[in-house]
């Protein structure tokens, strides 16, 4: 019986890591998108008239 609880709590918790790793992995790659968006406007404003 405690084996099997053991590796339940096991199984839970890998899926929980995997999730977060997307879920983080996501978030990264909208932080890039965003920051590339800057940067292409800091780029269009080089001359100040934004």
């Amino acid at each position: 019986m405690k084996r099997i609880l053991m590796l339940a709590l096991v199984g839970m918790f890998s899926a929980g890591m995997l999730s977060g790793c997307n879920t983080v992995a996501g978030a990264g790659k909208d932080m890039q998108k965003a920051g590339e968006k800057v940067e292409d406007k800091a780029k269009d404003c080089n001359d100040g008239k934004c």
